[in-house]
């Protein structure tokens, strides 16, 4: 197959770990990490890049985002089906599972979790809109009640947006790859823990998620494929994300 990727920076090098794996063709775009500061902004340009792809050129457009600070909302297929992952956030394709992430959390609560992408990102100087202050959350919740709803990495864009918002955890979690090894995010992970009197902590990463989403069939459970012509709903339940106006 030859598929389109348009994806948050966040997954750079694990994105391009998996294609050099892949049998399949690609041609990648690659949008600023900086966009979930206005959701709003960012749907508009994740929309405008699935606009212009090129009629019947692609078996398919994958996109590379979770439900992070609602980034999906309202985004429609045109001409190309679009492959979505149900993730909460992106820390779900990093750990390989919802279920592995679940497990972490609820055993470690209070992890800030970090990758090359997150220390890397604003070394690109991507574009970063005005945060939209709230993200449209209405009233103030409190950091459990984000999580439980948003997930974790949503809650921790929103926190960003509140003062004092590092009091909320107690450790720092780098999710290490092979290929980082060699890079030096490992020691700017630790530096930043130690300024915020954070343990430090490492776990391995699990790419099996990510090398599904890249190589097919995606399966019900873990993607949804969308249609022409149809847009992404929140499902407010397991499944994460669900096409707009269809009932489970």
């Amino acid at each position: 197959m030859f598929l389109k990727i348009i994806s948050c920076e966040i997954f750079y090098r694990e994105i391009c770990a998996c294609t050099a794996r892949s049998v399949n063709l690609f041609d990648m775009e690659f949008l600023s990490q900086g966009f979930h500061d206005n959701p709003a902004v960012g749907i508009e340009h994740i929309q405008q890049h699935i606009d212009a792809v090129e009629e019947d050129r692609f078996d398919g457009i994958l996109i590379g985002y979770g439900l992070c600070n609602t980034m999906l909302n309202g985004l429609q297929a045109g001409h190309t089906p679009l492959i979505v992952p149900r993730a909460h956030d992106c820390i779900t394709l990093f750990l390989g599972s919802k279920e592995r992430y679940s497990e972490y959390f609820l055993a470690h609560p209070g992890s800030y979790y970090y990758t090359t992408g997150w220390l890397e990102h604003r070394q690109r100087g991507g574009e970063r809109p005005a945060r939209q202050q709230g993200a449209g959350l209405g009233e103030q919740r409190t950091y459990e009640e984000m999580v439980e709803e948003y997930g974790e990495d949503n809650a921790r864009y929103l926190m960003d947006m509140m003062d004092n918002w590092t009091q909320h955890y107690s450790q720092g979690v780098f999710i290490d790859f092979d290929f980082s090894t060699h890079l030096p995010c490992k020691d700017q992970a630790k530096e930043i823990c130690q300024q915020r009197n954070w343990e430090y902590r490492e776990m391995a990463g699990d790419l099996s998620l990510l090398q599904g989403f890249l190589d097919g069939p995606w399966p019900e459970r873990d993607f949804l494929r969308v249609s022409p012509g149809e847009r992404i709903s929140p499902s407010y339940d397991e499944r994460i994300i669900q096409i707009e106006g269809l009932k489970a």
